[in-house]
């Protein structure tokens, strides 16, 4: 059992690389041949070493086997020599595709940046991203994406395998951007790397560990373009974070039965100093030149909610770093938000007449807050917001949480 982790923690570390290495070499077109080399990689692995046990190496002996597949299955059928060779552009280069792959370590960085940006290529649809994201970047697996998503492996079958055929019609390429694009990419590549943290963070999945790994695997991403001058901008710093900040929290945020708690019942023994610390790196990292990011409004939101003390003034400067935030980028999670600040500065009857404004009906969020609202005002009206909350619900922990909710009122 404890050899099957070990693998599974390797296939989650070396997937993404071995799979960016070969369709750097071979071109992306091939990057589902290249999926499929790593998994019969990983399965011989497991055969061998149950064997045989573990080899001194375990990462040598993948890339090993991984290059040995890789050039069989290219030279097999003359895959290569008439579909490969031909786009080569030199002798020296058909002789070193021929003899190996390069798995040395600045390779593997610089292939995974370029994979990185083709998969988050604004031509494929943005939850297609995410899922791409998941499998080619991160190495999860189908049925964890499908679990992510709360859909079934077949349905991620297909939306992955469309998405792939959009990068091949596309002819996405593996490179990264010309420079005067690669700030404008950046902004996608973003944008999807906080969808990703976003799934895992309020995620629906009661598997709490991929939870937490959608969230590192996010951070990592994000952690890669700051290794990269043309990618180390001021934005890039204030998602990373943001992330650290939210992350640090992450322990605090569930109880022992999966149910949420909510912010102020947080223990706040439980937040992770270093990643606190972390964040403020990242924080002041972002704090240079003239452009003012959505990003930067959340990290610095999301640092004061790190702050143990709870007082009115800092309630005033989350408040007013929300209203910042609705004119750059206005969402209904940013308006809830909002609304509860207004309700720790300014009471529950100031918060309801905004909140009422919203008139969000399919917002499982929405509701909670308003009966939250209300529960110290009118029972009847939290009761009914409980109620629609509970039927919006989508996991048994949080009926179960709203369950209690609702008795409470009784």
């Amino acid at each position: 059992m404890q050899e099957n982790e070990t693998l599974k923690q390797l296939f989650q570390k070396e997937f993404s690389k071995i799979v960016a290495v070969i369709s750097k070499q071979f071109g992306l077109q091939h990057i589902e041949i290249a999926e499929d080399i790593v998994s019969e990689t990983f399965l011989q692995a497991l055969e061998t070493w149950k064997n045989k046990g573990t080899p001194a190496n375990p990462t040598a002996w993948i890339y090993k086997v991984a290059q040995r597949k890789t050039l069989y299955h290219f030279r097999r059928g003359k895959i290569f020599e008439q579909k490969i060779v031909p786009n080569l552009k030199s002798t020296q280069e058909k002789n070193d595709e021929i003899s190996s792959l390069d798995f040395s370590p600045q390779n593997i960085k610089d292939s995974q940046l370029q994979m990185l940006f083709a998969v988050c290529n604004p031509t494929i649809a943005g939850e297609a991203q995410i899922g791409l994201a998941l499998r080619i970047l991160c190495g999860f697996s189908i049925d964890e994406i499908a679990e992510a998503f709360l859909s079934n492996e077949e349905t991620i079958k297909k939306r992955l395998f469309r998405a792939k055929e959009k990068l091949r019609a596309s002819k996405v390429k593996m490179e990264l951007p010309p420079e005067k694009e690669i700030e404008q990419r950046l902004d996608n590549v973003l944008h999807i790397i906080y969808l990703l943290f976003t799934e895992g963070y309020y995620s629906k999945t009661q598997n709490e560990v991929l939870r937490k790994d959608f969230c590192l695997e996010a951070m990592r991403l994000c952690l890669q373009l700051t290794d990269y001058k043309k990618t180390n901008l001021p934005k890039t710093n204030a998602l990373l974070a943001l992330m650290c900040f939210h992350s640090s929290r992450f322990r605090a945020r569930l109880a022992s039965d999966d149910t949420y708690i909510l912010y102020e019942n947080q223990n706040q023994e439980l937040w992770d100093p270093a990643l606190i610390k972390q964040g403020t790196h990242f924080l002041l990292l972002s704090a240079t030149g003239n452009d003012l990011s959505s990003y930067h409004v959340e990290a610095r939101i999301a640092s004061l909610h790190c702050q143990k003390e709870d007082s009115k003034k800092k309630w005033e400067k989350i408040l007013h770093l929300y209203n910042q935030l609705l004119f750059l980028n206005y969402s209904p999670a940013v308006a809830l938000n909002r609304t509860f600040a207004l309700y720790k500065v300014y009471g529950a009857q100031a918060a309801l007449a905004e909140a009422e404004k919203l008139k969000l009906d399919s917002n499982y969020y929405y509701f909670i807050l308003m009966g939250e609202l209300y529960k110290n005002i009118d029972h009847k009206n939290a009761k009914a917001n409980f109620l629609k909350a509970y039927s919006l619900a989508r996991t048994i922990t949080d009926k179960q949480a709203l369950q209690t909710k609702i008795d409470s009122l009784l």
